[in-house]
């Protein structure tokens, strides 16, 4: 059976054809993530004027370890050159860049329902769901592609739940494979929680709350970890093989080692200490 190609490069963020509008149409809160306050609609204070962050090699250590974790699914670029046909912020306009930085969370909502669509369509046990799955992951792109005027009207939470019920069911299949009773803690609250060496292969983690939890040595094989929150959860030597539904914010949020195993649709992040 031909199976569809798992090329998400579309998906992927690429700041050279974007006008930082992370940088500019998000707000920030002075946190442990954010080193300062910023509204929405504001450059942030490190943004040059080429649309580059003059500090990017240097976010954690100045405290924006929160611009190293986000990830817009390409959306940035798509909203940069296609929705408002490569006219930036800065020369269109006040009301252009209001329409800009309303429209670009919008989009990135849709975009992050392409990266999960796109991967449950290359998952061989949610073979049943492959016709339904295929025909939302055309509609997203298409909605992707309506005007500013109309992105700016559309009901992302309604589309969210339609897409949500495909989801939920491509997990039950895929995770029925784990041969095994599947654990089920959805939304758990495992803040803190000491999982050194815990089984949870096949378990659905969707939106549990991992902060800081020791997952050090944990099997994680065949999990389901969408919406899953993994800031500084330690994933020290844990296999993760196989785990699906897992973003690349989610993993770059994380602690983790040379010995942790990843699935090929996240790479290994660069602030990660090797325990060799």
């Amino acid at each position: 059976m031909h199976m569809p190609s798992t090329d998400r490069s579309d998906l992927r963020p690429d700041c050279g054809q974007c006008f930082a509008l992370c940088c500019v149409a998000l707000p920030f809160a002075r946190s442990a993530d954010f080193a300062m306050d910023k509204d929405a609609g504001t450059p942030c204070r490190n943004l040059r004027d080429d649309f580059r962050c003059g500090v990017h090699t240097e976010l954690r250590s100045r405290g924006f370890s929160g611009c190293t974790v986000y990830d817009c699914f390409g959306a940035g670029q798509k909203v940069s050159r296609i929705t408002f046909g490569g006219q930036d912020w800065r020369t269109g306009g006040r009301e252009h860049a209001r329409r800009m930085f309303d429209v670009f969370p919008v989009v990135r909502q849709l975009h992050e329902l392409l990266w999960y669509l796109t991967e449950a369509l290359t998952l061989p046990a949610a073979g049943p769901v492959h016709a339904d799955l295929r025909r939302l992951l055309d509609g997203t792109e298409r909605l992707t592609l309506q005007s500013p005027e109309e992105l700016g009207e559309l009901d992302v939470a309604a589309h969210r739940q339609e897409v949500n019920v495909l989801l939920v069911r491509t997990s039950e299949l895929v995770r029925a494979t784990a041969g095994r009773k599947r654990k089920d803690r959805r939304g758990a609250d495992l803040i803190g929680a000491r999982l050194k060496g815990a089984d949870l292969r096949g378990a659905s983690l969707r939106g549990a709350y991992l902060i800081a939890a020791d997952l050090t040595g944990a099997d994680l094989r065949d999990a389901d970890l969408i919406g899953a929150d993994l800031r500084d959860a330690d994933l020290t030597d844990a296999d993760l093989t196989g785990a699906f539904f897992l973003t690349q914010p989610q993993i770059n949020a994380a602690r983790g080692s040379a010995g942790t195993r990843l699935p090929a649709s996240v790479t290994r992040p660069g602030h990660w200490t090797a325990h060799l």
